[in-house]
C-alpha cells in the first residue's frame, strides 16, 4: 500500500511540474509572439554595433518563424526557447551581416514583457556578444 501511495504521489508532483512549465511556455511565447521587437543594443567584443540593426523589426510567430523586416525586404528565420535553461535561439539560414549576428543561442539575462537583454559567449573564438530588445 506505502508503494502505491508513493507511487501516487511522484506521479502527481511530476504532473504539477510539468503543468507549470507549460504554463511559463504558454506565458512566455504570449509575450514574444505579441507585437514586433527591435534591436536597442548589440555589443559584439565591446564594440557597439547597435546601429547596423538600424530599421530592422521582428516578429516572432508562435511556429518558431521569425522574420527580420527592413524596409520591403524581410528575411524568415527559426527561433525557439528553453524556459529552464533561459536560452533562446535564433536561426537566420544563410543570412548576411548584421542578421547573421543573430544566429546563436542566447542566455537571457534580464526580460520584461517589453523588452530582453541576452548574452553569447564564444568559447572557441573567445568572444562575448551583448544583445538587448524592446518591443515596439
Amino acid at each position: 500500500m506505502n508503494r502505491l501511495l508513493i507511487a501516487g504521489l511522484l506521479f502527481l508532483l511530476f504532473s504539477c511540474k510539468k503543468y507549470v512549465q507549460k504554463q511559463e511556455q504558454n506565458a512566455l511565447e504570449a509575450v514574444v509572439t505579441n507585437g514586433l521587437w527591435y534591436v536597442t543594443g548589440y555589443e559584439q567584443n565591446d564594440s557597439d554595433i547597435t546601429s547596423s540593426f538600424s530599421g530592422y523589426l521582428f516578429k516572432f510567430d508562435a511556429n518558431s518563424t521569425v522574420t527580420a523586416t527592413l524596409g520591403n525586404s524581410s528575411s524568415t528565420g527559426q527561433w525557439s526557447d528553453n524556459i529552464n535553461a533561459r536560452t533562446v535561439t535564433a536561426n537566420f539560414p544563410g543570412a548576411t551581416p548584421p542578421l547573421v549576428y543573430l544566429n546563436e543561442t542566447w542566455t537571457i539575462t534580464d526580460s520584461y514583457p517589453d523588452s530582453v537583454s541576452a548574452k553569447y559567449v564564444d568559447a572557441v573564438n573567445h568572444t562575448t556578444n551583448i544583445l538587448q530588445l524592446k518591443k515596439q
